[in-house]
């Protein structure tokens, strides 16, 4: 096996480990904070977004079904992680955003980790942090598109 063919190897198994591991954290962090593993990833896509978002597109970020997802925010909202504001474009749809105590109620919860994870990115220069930012975008990107794939094959 060639030296590149060894890499990939690695690269790949490795990946499927980081899945795992992350799977396991991600349970473990949504277990801490009483509340699904799904909520959690939501939440998360939540922060990154830069302001209140529809039912709608929370279904799309974490693909959910529209009805899955609007429970999924029901959750969010009785957990006190969400609030709910009406659109100004359309008073019949609400728009929701993170509440304001929780990014400091998951900021706590993160802070351990955090820094564990930090830790392992600290050992990296700043062209390597580059390289590794551009893989996960486009890594990312080919996740989304394939679970789309996946999901619209019969």
């Amino acid at each position: 096996m060639s030296n590149r063919a060894e890499t990939l190897k690695r690269i790949t198994d490795e990946s499927q480990r980081h899945y795992a591991a992350y799977t396991l954290f991600n349970q473990a962090m949504a277990d801490r904070l009483g509340i699904h593993p799904t909520d959690l990833q939501c939440v998360a896509l939540l922060d990154l977004e830069s302001g209140p978002v529809s039912t709608g597109e929370i279904a799309r970020l974490t693909g959910l079904t529209p009805g899955s997802a609007t429970r999924l925010v029901d959750r969010l909202d009785r957990a006190g992680l969400i609030v709910r504001r009406t659109d100004p474009d359309d008073r019949r749809r609400a728009l929701v955003a993170l509440a304001p105590d929780a990014r400091a109620r998951i900021s706590s919860a993160w802070e351990i980790p955090g820094r564990a994870f930090g830790e392992v990115l600290d050992r990296y220069d700043d062209a390597e942090l580059a390289l590794i930012a551009d893989y996960l975008h486009r890594a990312a990107a080919v996740g989304r598109a394939q679970a789309e794939r996946l999901t619209a094959e019969p």
